[in-house]
C-alpha cells in the first residue's frame, strides 16, 4: 500500500502465495485493526488521506539497495515491493573475486581460534604467512580479514581477494582483545568542505543528511584509514581537486590520525609486554 499506492487481492495471493479467500480474510481484518487507514475502489483499496502505515518502517534506503541487489542478481526481483520494477540503471562495480572455500576456511580458524597458512599477494610480492583471523571487515570497496599476523607479531588486514591458498591450521597464541586498534572507536566529525558557497554548502549538507552543518559518524579505528583515504579526506584542495570535486572535508582529521596512530603503539606495547612476561614465565 504505501510503495504501490494500492492493494487488491491478488497482489496479496502472488506475494505471499496465498489462496484468494485468505487474502480476503487478511485485508478484512488489516480494515479491522487500522480502521480508516484504506479507502475501497473499483477493483481494491487505496490509502485513504490520513494513511500510516501500520506494520511497515518504510525507508527509502533499504528499498534503494534492495533495487541495486535485485540489479545485481544478489536477490530475486520477486523480493522487492514493486509489482512492476521501474526503469533503473546502476553503474557496474569493479568486483574483487573471493573464493568460497578461502572464505570457509578464514570463518572455520576464526570460529576455532587457529591459524592459517596462507600466500599472500601483496604490491610487493607474494609470500606465505601465517594468520590468525579474528574479524571481517568491509572498507566499503573490499573485503579485510582482520588477523594477528605470526610472522610480524602485529594485527593486521589482510584483503580476501588477494589470498589464492591456504594451508593447514596452525596452533597459534593470540588473544582478538589486544587488538586495540580494532577495539577503539574513533569520532569522524564531517562538514561541507570549506571552500563552497553557500547554495553548494546546502546541497552537501542534504546529500548526507548533515544536521546544523555537521555529520558525526563512529567507526573503528582500524577501518578509519580507508574511510579517509576512500573520501579523499587526506588531500588538501588543489588545480586537480577543487571542494566542488572534494565536496566534505574532516573537521578534527590530526585528531583521527592520532587516535589511530595511538591505538597502534599500545598494541605494540601490550604484545611486547605479553611476550616478556611469557619469557620471564618459562625461565
Amino acid at each position: 500500500m504505501f510503495w504501490e499506492n494500492r492493494v487488491i487481492r491478488s497482489d496479496l495471493e502472488s506475494t505471499f502465495g496465498i489462496s484468494t479467500p485468505q487474502a480476503s480474510v487478511d485485508l478484512r481484518n488489516y480494515r479491522e485493526i487500522v480502521p480508516g487507514n484504506l479507502e475501497s475502489t473499483a477493483r481494491g483499496y487505496k490509502p485513504a488521506h490520513r494513511f500510516k502505515p501500520r506494520f511497515l518502517i518504510p525507508s527509502a534506503d533499504r528499498l534503494l539497495l534492495q533495487l541495486r541487489a535485485a540489479l545485481s542478481g544478489v536477490i530475486p526481483k520477486s523480493d522487492l515491493w514493486f509489482r512492476d520494477v521501474p526503469p533503473v540503471e546502476v553503474a557496474p562495480d569493479i568486483a574483487r573475486s573471493v573464493s568460497p572455500e578461502c572464505l570457509r576456511q578464514l570463518l572455520m580458524a576464526m570460529r576455532e581460534r587457529v591459524a592459517l597458512d596462507i600466500r599472500y599477494h601483496a604490491l610487493t610480492g607474494a609470500r606465505r604467512r601465517a594468520i590468525a583471523p579474528h574479524a571481517l571487515a568491509y572498507d566499503g570497496h573490499r573485503w579485510h580479514i582482520r588477523a594477528w599476523c605470526c610472522d610480524k607479531e602485529d594485527f593486521r588486514d589482510f584483503v580476501l581477494s588477494r589470498i589464492d591458498e591456504i594451508g593447514d591450521p596452525i596452533a597459534a597464541q593470540f588473544d582478538p582483545a589486544h587488538d586495540i586498534e580494532w577495539a577503539t572507536k574513533v569520532m569522524l566529525r564531517l562538514r561541507p568542505h570549506c571552500g563552497l558557497s553557500p547554495e553548494q554548502s546546502k546541497a552537501i549538507q542534504l546529500d548526507y543528511g548533515m544536521v546544523g552543518g555537521r555529520l558525526d559518524i563512529e567507526m573503528r579505528a582500524s577501518l578509519a584509514f580507508y574511510f579517509i583515504r576512500r573520501m579523499n579526506l587526506d588531500l588538501a584542495a588543489s588545480s586537480a581537486l577543487t571542494p566542488e570535486r572534494l565536496q566534505i572535508e574532516l573537521e578534527n582529521l590530526d585528531a583521527v590520525l592520532a587516535q589511530i596512530q595511538d591505538a597502534k603503539e599500545r598494541t605494540k606495547v601490550l604484545v611486547a609486554s605479553l611476550k616478556n612476561r611469557d619469557g620471564d614465565q618459562q625461565l
